[in-house]
């Protein structure tokens, strides 16, 4: 079990609910909301008779590997300094 700044424990489950979720994340817990509402942030899923949001740790942990991949300061092959400049293309005069 890991304490938080606030004392409140976090289990550490494969599952998580939506506040422990945010924590993992370090951001918070509407940002995590609005991500999914906008279908923008990690999966998620409903589980049980209450449908209670959760999130499956593996999965958060393969999303945070797929955002930093995406990121051009985490990943040479995408950064623009990497490429080579392009030039215009000259107009021809009419």
């Amino acid at each position: 079990m890991v304490q938080q700044r606030n004392k409140r424990p976090v289990v550490e489950s494969a599952f998580l609910t939506v506040a422990d979720a945010a924590t993992y994340l370090g951001i918070s817990v509407n940002t995590l909301y609005v991500w999914r509402h906008r279908r923008q942030g990690p999966p998620s899923f409903r589980m049980g008779p209450g449908g209670r949001v959760m999130y499956r740790r593996d999965l958060l942990d393969a999303w945070l590997t797929e955002q930093q991949a995406a990121d051009s300061r985490s990943n040479p092959a995408l950064s623009p300094l990497a490429m080579a400049p392009q030039h215009l293309a000259r107009r021809a005069s009419r």
